[in-house]
């Protein structure tokens, strides 16, 4: 009889630390088999980890668009230009492409602030993505053309006088170029994007 009792104590011991979620999930399986327990899998016997699960979230926001999507990054004066596309014609930068973004790095510097961090230039078929921080103003910006059209800024705590709108006016108006000249390169990527086959 006490070796009932003892097995039924032991029995008990193991599932209250199963319950109490002290043991590491390994653990929990060895003790799940060594008493022959038959438990459903039950998040609630799942060790969680919110910070790793945070973390999982964070690392994926640098992911392409789309599962499909690649991409291929090309340095060019100090700047980064990324296409983003399905397949590796999408992925060929041409020497258009190369001048539009050499000329846009350029045209900011003269016509906004010299002292600029450009972020990279990312290239999808239906968007281009732009951005950097002007370090005298200690602000970030950012241009998008397609379904999120504008100008967006970042800052903290900025002093709105006569020099911070001046930059503002600035940025606005390299925008209305940055816009034109980048419309023409996706009208162009599409038109010369191969067309896909059609069965006979």
């Amino acid at each position: 009889m006490s070796n009932s009792y003892d097995e039924i104590k032991k029995l008990l011991k193991a599932s209250n630390n199963l319950l109490k979620g002290d043991k590491l999930v390994e653990n929990v399986n060895e003790i799940k088999k060594s008493y022959g327990m038959i438990l459903e899998d039950n998040p609630r016997f799942d060790r969680v980890n919110p910070m790793e699960d945070i973390e999982k979230n964070i690392e994926n926001t640098d992911e392409p668009k789309s599962k499909d999507d690649r991409q291929q990054s090309y340095r060019i004066s100090g700047g980064v230009i990324t296409l983003n596309g399905k397949d590796s014609t999408d992925l060929e930068l041409t020497t258009d492409e190369k001048i539009a973004f050499q000329e846009t790095m350029d045209e900011f510097v003269n016509g906004v602030s010299d002292l600029v961090d450009f972020e990279p230039l990312n290239l999808y078929k239906t968007d281009v993505e732009w951005g950097g921080k002007i370090i005298d103003f200690d602000i970030e910006f950012y241009f998008t053309i397609g379904e999120n059209n504008g100008i967006y800024i970042n800052g903290t705590m900025m002093k709105v006088d006569e020099d911070f709108l001046n930059m503002l006016n600035k940025l606005e108006v390299f925008y209305e170029k940055f816009k034109s000249k980048w419309a023409k390169v996706m009208a162009s990527r599409k038109k010369t994007s191969p067309k896909p086959k059609q069965e006979q």
